[in-house]
């Protein structure tokens, strides 16, 4: 009986050769690109008298530099606008299908290729993009890459890699009302540790995980890399494929069957062998929020600021780096900081189901006097499908600003950034000095959930206690 993993089987499948010093040449299936770390990489092809290898296996969006307000072209910053042009130029030179402003289908790269049937289970995928472990929650293995391998794909659609090990994360039990997978994602990286993960793939499952929708299983898998693994992944399973189903670019007829029957067969072997295990009580995990400059510095809504007496040694001394930034003491509680801005969106937490359970906090309240809240669909479809549903003007109503998609003020690219020593109550994914914008700007990641019950309280907020 086999006993090998989905990594196993996807890398075996995808490999071309192993290579001199250990690495493996690995076949990347879909290759994702925007604005930000394609330039160089086309401008070294150009050098070297190369072309686009297989052109029909990139695809490209804009996300990290647009406006959220006004996207008219050209954009206020002169900058942007010249990203975004030299973007369409190398698209079309290149032949390479390209997710514009206005197409129906652009947003952040990490939002727009689930949600078009492009991600499916048993790829490899790569984008210059850290957070690309992402699409993991299909059943794929997916890595963030840096330009001269965004290069190197874009040449010859493979990759240099070493094989990684692969750690299960078995989560028991359920998690209750009001606690979400940020929740979950957050508490595992601070048990676990920011560097917990290098050198390995994650592989989420137990019974907790099966009942996450695919839209949380991506939020999981796109915190895999703030744990230090570089991809993290979800076995496929009926839920996968029901989401896959009639999506633009999923198969269709009869490869429908087939793939189904592939997707399948790729999945972890009920004996399959390990690196490492970790198990969690999904059931015990509260409302989580994050404290300090790392998303490993986090503690439940119930919870002290933890002293330095209390943590690992290895852990102290960012620990006092962060009270010094944060402005935080040991021992204070986080519930009823409060708060100077409000940021729903980003890769991590800005599809639909996220607005759909902010909208539920805000809806016949109001935006506490003096918090700047908007909210920022993760891409036109999730801005189409929530104003279907009138999410906008509810938001709108309690004092929130609606906005245009992109990746805004999760690494703040754009115009939209904290001031000065502003606290952001933030559903993003990193919380490193000057995240948003401000070389003195805190970040407090949460649920979108929590994030508007700080928004329409002021502070930060058991958002259970919001919730009928």
């Amino acid at each position: 009986m086999s006993s090998r993993t989905l990594y196993d089987k996807i890398w075996d499948l995808h490999k071309v050769q192993d290579l001199p010093g250990g690495s493996t040449q690995l076949f990347i299936g879909l290759h994702l690109i925007h604005e930000v770390t394609s330039p160089q990489a086309f401008a070294a092809l150009e050098e070297k008298g190369l072309n686009v290898y297989l052109p029909e296996r990139t695809i490209a969006t804009v996300d990290h530099i647009v406006p959220t307000t006004t996207q008219q072209r050209p954009f206020l910053d002169p900058l942007a606008e010249q990203m975004l042009q030299t973007l369409e130029s190398n698209c079309s030179k290149h032949s390479i299908k390209f997710f514009q402003i206005g197409s129906g289908n652009q947003g952040i790269v990490h939002v727009i290729a689930p949600e078009t049937g492009l991600t499916q289970p048993g790829m490899t995928i790569a984008c210059g993009d850290s957070h690309t472990s992402t699409h993991g929650a299909f059943g794929s293995i997916a890595f963030g890459i840096g330009t001269s391998q965004v290069r190197d794909v874009l040449a010859s659609q493979t990759l240099a890699m070493k094989k990684l090990k692969v750690r299960r994360l078995w989560f028991d039990g359920n998690l209750k009302k009001g606690v979400f997978a940020k929740d979950l994602i957050l508490h595992a990286i601070e048990q676990l540790g920011v560097k917990g993960g290098v050198g390995y793939a994650y592989e989420f499952a137990g019974p907790a995980i099966k009942t996450l929708s695919m839209e949380e299983r991506m939020t999981i898998c796109n915190m895999a890399i703030e744990g230090g693994a570089r991809c993290g992944y979800i076995n496929p399973d009926q839920k996968t494929f029901d989401y896959l189903k009639h999506r633009e670019y999923s198969p269709k007829g009869i490869k429908w069957e087939n793939a189904i029957k592939w997707w399948e067969s790729i999945i972890s072997d009920e004996k399959a062998i390990y690196d490492d295990e970790v198990r969690f009580n999904a059931s015990n995990i509260p409302p989580t929020v994050t404290w300090g400059i790392t998303p490993g510095q986090s503690i439940g809504i119930d919870e002290s600021i933890p002293s330095p007496e209390s943590l690992d040694p290895s852990d102290k001394q960012i620990a006092i780096e962060a009270y010094q930034y944060m402005n935080l003491k040991p021992g204070s509680s986080i519930e009823g900081l409060p708060i100077d801005v409000c940021f729903i969106g980003s890769c991590t937490n800005g599809r639909l189901s996220d607005l759909q359970i902010a909208a539920e906090i805000a809806k016949n309240r109001h935006v506490a006097n003096g918090v700047k809240a908007f909210v920022v669909p993760g891409s036109e479809k999730v801005a189409k499908q929530a104003e279907e549903e009138g999410l906008h003007e509810v938001f709108k109503k309690a004092g929130f600003d609606w906005r245009k998609p992109g990746c805004s003020m999760c690494l703040a690219m754009n115009s939209d950034k904290l001031e000065n020593d502003q606290i952001s109550a933030s559903s993003s994914n990193r919380n490193f000095k000057g995240r948003q914008g401000s070389a003195k700007g805190r970040t407090l990641l949460m649920s979108p959930a929590m994030v508007a019950a700080a928004a329409v309280t002021g502070s930060v907020i058991d958002v259970r206690k919001l919730i009928n």
